[in-house]
């Protein structure tokens, strides 16, 4: 679809299915959309999307795709899109609650989650806390800890530098630029480019740095292997951010089903039909 933004400009947008709010009693006002499939009996999804980004972002590249064959429900999490504004510092454990009472509050029995990257920690602590919810878990791109090495630990020290960096006016020019050089000339994405960087303005941030940090204290070692649900894992295989190692280790722990694809973080983007098939083919496992 175009949205018309001023004299001589339009906004190329992808398809999107309805979005919606809620009120999550004690918590505050969520945003999600929620496609629902023509067969009732069709399983539902719930996307969780990874850090910085919005459910949007991270999934509209497999939206239709999904929508084929399942119902899904796609929440923006805390600070990030549209997600609940909070007084209160961003944490996992509250965000994957967050996530557990919109699928209660849908009526919804169960659901497949597909978590990716950040949204693996969501999920599996969703369905550690909440497992009457969870049909099945599909991760993708993520990791079991971030935090086993002294550098990793280092590393995630550093994060509040992003809080100076996001707010400089400069920000959306350089979000743009880095947006096209990641995907290349002649990318069937680029039409999206400014719909992108206006949907990545979004975000909160003072909320993208406390949830950098809720992710430097995350380890699920001890509890990962005691899930006892069927998973599925997307390897990312060039994966600079989040290592493959550490992916393998966490498919490893959860017995998962692996679908590799040869690229980096943010193949969800650069490689839209692999990253769309991918996640099919995965939740197709785990429901089958």
């Amino acid at each position: 679809m175009s949205v018309p933004i001023s004299a001589g400009a339009t906004l190329v947008m992808p398809w999107l299915p309805p979005g919606h709010t809620m009120v999550l009693p004690g918590r505050g006002e969520v945003f999600y959309r929620y496609h629902r499939h023509a067969n009732p009996a069709a399983p539902t999804l719930l996307l969780l999307h990874g850090w910085t980004a919005s459910a949007d972002l991270q999934f509209f590249t497999a939206y239709e795709a999904l929508a084929e064959h399942y119902s899904f429900v796609a929440i923006d999490h805390r600070g990030h899109g549209r997600g609940l504004r909070s007084p209160a510092k961003f944490d996992l454990v509250e965000v994957a609650d967050d996530a557990a009472l919109l699928v209660q509050s849908l009526g919804l029995a169960e659901v497949v989650t597909v978590g990716y990257s950040m949204g693996g920690p969501i999920s599996l602590l969703l369905t550690q806390r909440h497992p009457q919810l969870v049909r099945a878990l599909v991760v993708q791109a993520t990791a079991l800890e971030w935090r086993a090495k002294w550098y990793e630990r280092l590393e995630w020290k550093t994060v509040h530098v992003m809080g100076p960096v996001l707010r400089s006016s400069m920000f959306p020019r350089w979000m743009r630029w880095g947006i096209r050089r990641l995907l290349g000339p002649n990318h069937p994405l680029e039409q999206y480019v400014p719909w992108l960087a206006c949907e990545l303005s979004r975000n909160d941030t003072f909320s993208l740095v406390h949830a950098g940090q809720s992710l430097s204290r995350y380890d699920a070692r001890v509890f990962a292997s005691a899930l006892g649900k069927p998973a599925a894992s997307m390897v990312t295989t060039r994966d600079r951010l989040v290592k493959p190692r550490k992916q393998r280790a966490l498919a490893d722990a959860l017995n998962a089903f692996v679908v590799e694809v040869p690229d980096d973080h943010l193949a969800s983007w650069t490689s839209p039909d692999a990253f769309a098939k991918a996640t099919v083919q995965l939740v197709q496992h785990v429901v089958g």
